[in-house]
């Protein structure tokens, strides 16, 4: 066996002392006693044979070869992940690029569009104040802001790959700091164009949170 070895043995002198005592009660056949004493505590032992020391190191060496390769497993599993992070979030950075490219055509077409619209109306309008409101509408879709901090975002998930900290929960909350700036990024986009970038970043931030569930 593997492991401890175990024996059942009827411990005699305790058996005996039942069956002495048993005859100083009541007056029976030794059959009898016996039965009797058989049913009473301690009067059944089980020995263990210890594992000797050509056993240990036959089990150390099997529990220290099972744990290297548990290692070795956890290593390259560990190295495809970073590949495929890396992978993913260049890919939105190259999308952001993109984006960042076709970002004042976008804010001209918005404005060729207002004042197309105006001129339509043929009504005439105060030139300064048509430039004040101008400019507050197109600010509403400005989306300055969200592409720097979503630059900072996939920078910061980069470094957290290689920290001595990094864990799935770190990265996860990243994560969902990238998700947020683009779906800003879609909503303020008004841009089809735009906003097919924004789908294809927000599929490749979906195959990192699917494979970050195998990050502990």
């Amino acid at each position: 066996l593997t492991g401890e070895e175990t024996a059942t043995r009827i411990n005699q002198t305790v058996v005996k002392a039942y069956i002495k005592q048993l005859n100083d009660v009541v007056t029976g056949h030794d059959a009898e006693l016996l039965s009797i004493a058989m049913r009473l505590p301690d009067v059944v032992t089980t020995e263990r044979e210890d594992i000797d020391d050509n056993e240990w190191q036959t089990i150390e060496a099997g529990i220290e070869d099972a744990i290297q390769h548990i290692l070795e497993y956890r290593s390259d599993e560990g190295q495809t992940l970073y590949q495929e992070f890396e992978t993913r979030i260049k890919n939105i950075a190259d999308l952001l690029e993109q984006v960042i490219a076709m970002d004042p055509d976008r804010i001209s077409g918005v404005r060729e569009r207002l004042d197309k619209a105006v001129s339509e109306l043929k009504e005439k309008v105060d030139e300064n104040r048509f430039e004040q409101e101008l400019v507050y509408y197109i600010e509403k879709y400005d989306i300055t802001e969200e592409k720097v901090r979503l630059e900072n975002h996939l920078d910061y998930f980069l470094k957290a790959l290689v920290s001595d900290d990094s864990n799935g929960k770190k990265l996860g909350f990243i994560a969902q700091e990238i998700g947020r700036e683009i779906n800003t990024i879609g909503s303020k986009s008004n841009h089809a164009p735009m906003q097919k970038l924004v789908v294809q970043m927000k599929d490749e931030l979906e195959k990192i949170k699917e494979q970050l569930l195998n990050v502990l």
